[in-house]
């Protein structure tokens, strides 16, 4: 009886330590998989025609867009001259004190280089991505767009931006990301980028909103 139980115990702390492995794998796997699928999707240029452009705010200094905004709009500029969209929406609320927000920078920004104020629709809400596209989402289908929007924004980005579209039921037809600006060009800092946005992605998973 005794060299039964040691037996039953052997094989249940084998069992245990089978399962403790396997979950060290996944917890290993799952990021790998994730930050592959940043990278896969970051290469894609997707210019594609739709309803509008999607241009994804980032941070503004006193109403004039910062370096990773402005590399996001002259990207949209171009994609607009190309005629790919007849319509650029602009993103992103303001920080406590700020006097301006992403999307109005990014407006005017765009006024200023040729498009026409009417073909330029700001939607001056969210600290966070997501909470940015949400009344993007309501613009679409009160809109009744039909082609779905063509994503601006940088290359590592554009994963967890198509995802939260998808959670929204906003259509994306495509994504055009940026090759300028400060977060391509240097090894390092795309690498940590993408460390980041893989985060992100697994932590927007787990239910918890992140910029």
């Amino acid at each position: 009886m005794a060299e039964a139980r040691v037996g039953r115990g052997g094989r249940g702390g084998r069992v245990l330590g089978r399962l403790v492995l396997l979950l060290v794998v996944l917890a290993l796997l799952v990021p790998l998989a994730v930050a592959a699928r940043v990278v896969q999707v970051a290469g894609r240029d997707e210019r594609v025609s739709a309803d509008a452009l999607v241009v994804l705010g980032a941070s503004q200094l006193d109403g004039r867009p910062g370096p990773v905004l402005e590399a996001r709009l002259q990207h949209a500029l171009e994609l607009y001259q190309a005629g790919l969209a007849p319509v650029v929406v602009t993103t992103g609320g303001n920080q406590a004190g700020d006097r301006y927000t992403e999307a109005g920078s990014a407006q005017t920004w765009l006024v200023d280089h040729g498009v026409p104020a009417a073909a330029v629709v700001a939607v001056p809400t969210g600290g966070n991505t997501i909470d940015s596209l949400v009344p993007v989402a309501a613009l679409a289908q009160g809109s009744g767009w039909q082609q779905g929007v063509l994503v601006v924004s940088d290359p590592w980005h554009v994963y967890r931006v198509r995802t939260m579209a998808d959670d929204l039921g906003l259509r994306v037809a495509g994504a055009s990301p940026t090759r300028t600006g400060p977060s391509t060009g240097d090894l390092g800092r795309e690498v940590s980028y993408v460390v980041r946005e893989t985060a992100g992605v697994l932590v927007q998973a787990a239910g918890v909103s992140v910029p």
